[in-house]
């Protein structure tokens, strides 16, 4: 990688340094670096449709949407990464005094690309996990009408919900809002005279 030297594994601050004079955006886990790829028009759909519906609702209170750029760091593993959705509130905290890595995001937000599925589902939920601030995290497929959520129930409980009707509506208490399958779907799917919900 260019400005950084060849090394089998580097440390967070050598990291830190070199990803803040990056145009692309780049995760840290383990001690390796990953670039993050480019998104399908889909997925940035999805993640605008998201990010508009909440930060309507969020109006007022105390509370701030993200989408894409905000580095996440889960302190207990070392891990940054930036999710596609964030939402933190009240005494947002940040790892130093350049404010953009966030420390205590209450929703995080992934969009299912073929090539990170299974990566978002499995070993970076476990990462997000050991958030104690986290209480809601939802994984929304791109190709089918199918969004997953987890929420907290207590400290190592969680409850998954599954949605696969235009008519359901997601509701993320944490942050007193509902997202509405038909509006995560906009221009991606025409609902127009469907009713998934029919018996």
């Amino acid at each position: 990688m260019t400005g950084l030297s060849a090394q089998a594994t580097y440390t967070a601050q050598d990291y830190l340094e070199w990803e803040r004079q990056q145009s692309s955006r780049h995760e840290y886990v383990n001690g390796d670096i990953h670039a993050m790829t480019g998104a399908s028009r889909q997925h940035n759909l999805i993640c605008g449709n998201v990010l508009a519906t909440l930060h309507q609702q969020l109006r007022g209170k105390p509370c701030e949407v993200y989408a894409n750029d905000l580095r996440v760091k889960v302190n207990a593993t070392g891990m940054y990464t930036y999710p596609d959705v964030v939402v933190a509130c009240a005494d947002l905290v940040f790892e130093d005094q350049h404010v953009d890595t966030l420390l205590n995001p209450l929703v995080l937000i992934e969009v299912l690309s073929n090539s990170t599925e299974n990566y978002d589902r499995g070993a970076k939920f476990l990462h997000y996990r050991n958030l104690a601030s986290l209480r809601d995290y939802l994984l929304i497929s791109q190709y089918d009408i199918r969004i997953e959520h987890y929420a907290r129930q207590a400290e190592h409980c969680w409850l998954l919900t599954e949605y696969q009707c235009a008519d359901d509506c997601i509701t993320l208490a944490a942050v007193d809002c509902v997202l509405k399958v038909r509006d995560v779907y906009e221009r991606i799917v025409d609902f127009t005279g469907t009713n998934c919900c029919a018996q």
